[in-house]
């Protein structure tokens, strides 16, 4: 791990992170942004934009731009890189990504809509067969039947190691693209609705099929903000801040949708700045 370390890690590269990147580069603080392939995708997706004040009848995507835009121009590097944990350090926090581990003394949560559990029973089962990172708890199902829900094409890697390990693989994809996965995994173009079982998973089920497995990986959907920084209080789902976007944890700020509607362009590129310019006194403190 380097030594190096962050005023500030920003973890997001939407209109709430890219405006509080803005304003503490703006005040010349030494930032990271950890951010997705596509930066915001909402935005990417809206045929037309007219709420956003001074740029009437506007594409999302040509707002999208011009916010990427303004960040280059202010000398904003985004990692494409996804966050998967925050952690205390006795300077500030490690923020981990991949096979990266990043030091910042304070750190702003930019992302997004939380991921809201949609299978029957998930809850009941975390642990006890269902997971979120299969090459984290892969090993444990070596020659067992496994499946894999996976969100986006970043579930495809786990799938195709999974498929290295395990006895069956079942792919579940809840996006168009055809996945890109080993011949061996079998890929499932059903919605599942539940998992199964007793004192640890047995089922998978689809809408038209029970598949029988020993354990089931939902990939590629938002972290839960309480699994991304363990202790962070929410309300509703949400992270709960103040109105200096401060959480209950010290040196943690936060940012746009993750802390609850009205889901506006407008509130996050708001909330975003004051997030940046309360992280930038902090650490003028320190």
């Amino acid at each position: 791990m380097s030594e190096h370390q962050f005023d500030i890690a920003i973890i997001g590269c939407g209109p709430a992170a890219l405006s509080a990147a803005v304003n503490a580069k703006n005040k010349n603080r030494d930032i990271v942004v950890l951010g997705s392939e596509l930066c915001s995708p909402p935005m990417h997706k809206a045929p037309m934009i007219n709420n956003y004040l001074g740029f009437p009848s506007i594409t999302g995507e040509e707002l999208r731009q011009s916010f990427l835009g303004h960040a280059s121009l202010m000398g904003v590097n985004i990692i494409k890189s996804k966050a998967e944990n925050v952690f205390p350090d006795e300077n500030g926090y490690i923020v981990m990504s991949g096979e990266e581990m990043l030091r910042a003394k304070t750190v702003i949560l930019c992302i997004g809509t939380p991921y809201r559990q949609t299978l029957k029973n998930e809850a009941d089962f975390l642990g006890k067969g269902l997971g979120y990172c299969a090459t984290c708890d892969g090993p444990l199902y070596k020659g067992k039947d496994v499946a894999i829900v996976g969100y986006s094409a970043e579930a495809e890697p786990e799938a195709n190691y999974l498929a290295e390990i395990c006895n069956k693989v079942y792919y579940l994809p809840l996006y168009k693209e055809d996945p890109q996965v080993r011949s061996e995994v079998e890929v499932i173009r059903e919605r599942p609705v539940s998992v199964e079982g007793d004192t640890t998973v047995k089922t998978l089920t689809t809408k038209t099929q029970q598949l029988t497995v020993h354990g089931v990986f939902v990939v590629g959907a938002e972290i839960a903000p309480d699994r991304l920084v363990p202790g962070l209080e929410l309300a509703e789902n949400f992270i709960k801040v103040n109105s200096q976007m401060e959480t209950n944890l010290p040196g943690i700020f936060a940012a746009g949708d993750c802390t609850g509607p009205p889901y506006q362009l407008s509130k996050a590129a708001g909330q975003g700045q004051i997030a940046g310019l309360n992280a930038t006194k902090l650490v003028l403190k320190m």
